[in-house]
């Protein structure tokens, strides 16, 4: 799995213009998935954002993590996270699962992330054409890879 996590203080998802998640501060999360995804990378990488410190604490270190803050989490599905451009000009997806094996990793991931974080996040809707809105706080965007955890 590959995700963006981008600190915001604010972020929304659209769907034919009905805005089906909205949050105030925490993370925007943008998750790509591999067919070889699996539990033990959901579960660490969960683990790994909701305990990630970086938010700022009353001296504006990045002590803090999402959940210290009580913060609010949105995440999108976002298979261009695994584009190939090595080659000629037009992005190759091959890397991306396809929807019968992704959509049930990101919904575990969801509700991995729930757990973690000890309340309901907000989503887009897989395989939607959404728009995603957000004021990047800092800017702060991180990029994880579960494949490069060890």
């Amino acid at each position: 799995m590959k995700v963006v996590l981008q600190r915001v203080t604010n972020a929304s998802v659209t769907i034919d213009q009905k805005v089906v998640a909205q949050i105030g501060n925490g993370l925007l999360i943008l998750i790509g998935i591999e067919a070889e995804d699996n539990q033990e990378d959901i579960d660490w990488l969960a683990s790994k954002i909701v305990n990630l410190r970086i938010f700022g604490d009353e001296n504006e270190v990045m002590n803090l993590s999402v959940k210290e803050i009580n913060g609010e989490i949105i995440a999108v599905s976002q298979f261009t996270l695994h584009a190939l451009t090595k080659k000629g000009n037009r992005p190759s997806y091959i890397k991306a699962a396809k929807p019968d094996i992704a959509i049930p990793i990101y919904e575990q991931f969801i509700l991995k992330l729930e757990a973690e974080l000890g309340k309901k996040i907000g989503t887009g809707q897989f395989g939607a054409d959404m728009k995603v809105s957000l004021l990047n706080d800092g800017p702060v965007t991180i990029i994880i890879d579960t494949k490069n955890k060890i």
